[in-house]
């Protein structure tokens, strides 16, 4: 398989050679839904890099062959959880697009705190519904929204363009940073043994990376602050394979139990906006002092450089600041999304692949790396890749249910048009 425009960006960038790229099978079966960005080739990309670098790592060189149904059901995998036969309410009321003074805006309010500071923006009381926020948004410009948010701790991202985005300071910077960065951060002597990994990570991006080291053997530990519960669902939906732990790295006690974990693990993973967790010491390069030999790895949503670095944002501001939301426009007016949080999945694989990439490296060479990738750097690769549009499969089965020896997987005939066929025997 020729891998697309971004995964052969990313391919370039971990060091896979052409011998290693050539493991890659064409992929099988078909997407269910489409976009006019090249959203299914990013995604089965990603997931062959991935799975590409955990076979080598694990000494299996054997091709890999990706579905797309499956990368399908996975990318969209809010749509798919059912917890008690229940499917979860994946966007809060006051999380979308909505039209400012001077064009469109989109906000994320799915965690309490951000819904605070959205509606504190907004001069919203706690009992105020969505016209409410509506008849607000409609009074001010677009920039304006898009500032003030960023100055108290609430999320919207300003709609644009993609020339727009190119043009603008941040995405200047995000266009001529690598899409993966990996950094050798100190010496150390190779370990060639263990493969546990501490996952700072929220949401999806970091989360999707963390499960796949889990589903490559490792033992994940998940870390989060007692201060800041994640979405019951979304941890659920992300947590496969990993255990999960609370610790408040403020309380001396916490702090110290956190350092005895680092002492024995292999990984970091991040997910916080770059600098957050500086106060703990959990800067890649304070880790690689205390504990030599570590690879850490983290996912942000601007990049490390920039003045947009600090700004918090997710896989659906993203879209809209980018221009993807105007690239998937229906009408090119209204603001459309990709139909999967493709940024957020891709990226989240993708980290994998460079964290599995750089273990291995460790255990043969030593040293200690940093990986680093941005949800608005696979943005600008999307946006920028020459691969053809994602089609939709003109027909979409449920795969067949008969478990006998030798059943197929797919039915080798999905269906034709009705009458169609000769009143007659093929054999």
């Amino acid at each position: 398989m020729t891998l697309g425009a971004v995964g052969g960006q990313v391919a370039d960038a971990l060091g896979f050679g052409e011998q290693a790229r050539e493991l890659v099978a064409e992929p099988t079966g078909a997407f269910p839904w489409g976009a006019h960005l090249p959203v299914g080739t990013l995604a089965t990309d990603s997931v062959a890099l991935a799975s590409l670098a955990i076979a080598l790592l694990r000494g299996n060189p054997s091709p890999v062959r990706v579905d797309r149904a499956r990368v399908a059901a996975s990318f969209g995998s809010e749509k798919v959880l059912r917890i008690h036969g229940a499917a979860p309410s994946a966007w809060a009321p006051l999380s979308g697009f909505w039209r400012a003074r001077d064009g469109w805006v989109r906000t994320h309010a799915n965690y309490p705190h951000h819904e605070r500071a959205l509606r504190r923006l907004l001069g919203l009381g706690a009992d105020a519904e969505t016209d409410a926020a509506a008849a607000a948004i409609a009074a001010r410009t677009a920039a304006d929204l898009e500032d003030r948010a960023a100055e108290i701790g609430a999320i919207v991202g300003r709609v644009r363009a993609p020339e727009e985005w190119r043009e603008y300071e941040q995405g200047r910077i995000v266009a001529t940073s690598p899409i993966v960065e990996r950094r050798r951060i100190g010496d150390a002597a190779p370990r060639p043994e263990g493969f546990r990994v501490l996952d700072l990570t929220r949401v999806i991006a970091g989360p999707i990376a963390t499960r796949d080291l889990a589903l490559a053997g490792a033992e994940v530990l998940r870390v989060d602050s007692p201060a800041l519960p994640e979405a019951g669902w979304i941890h659920l939906d992300t947590g496969q394979g990993k255990r999960s732990t609370l610790l408040d790295l403020r309380q001396a006690g916490d702090h110290a139990t956190f350092e005895r974990l680092l002492s024995r693990a292999h990984v970091v993973v991040t997910g916080y906006r770059p600098g957050a967790l500086a106060r703990f010491g959990l800067e890649p390069e304070d880790l690689a002092a205390r504990h030599p030999g570590l690879v850490t790895a983290s996912v942000s949503a601007w990049g490390t450089d920039g003045p947009w670095a600090a700004r918090r944002g997710f896989d659906s501001i993203v879209q809209a600041v980018s221009g993807i939301a105007m690239v998937e426009s229906p009408d090119g007016e209204t603001p459309g999304a990709l139909p999967v949080q493709a940024l957020d999945h891709a990226t989240g694989h993708f980290l994998a692949a460079g964290i599995v990439r750089a273990l291995g490296a460790q255990r043969r060479e030593g040293g200690s790396t940093d990986i680093r990738m941005s949800l608005a750097r696979t943005a600008h690769a999307l946006l920028t890749s020459t691969d053809p549009a994602t089609e939709a499969a003109a027909l979409v089965t449920a795969p067949p249910p008969l478990a006998f020896p030798g059943a197929p997987e797919h039915y080798p005939v999905v269906g034709g048009e009705w009458g169609a066929d000769a009143a007659e025997w093929l054999g």
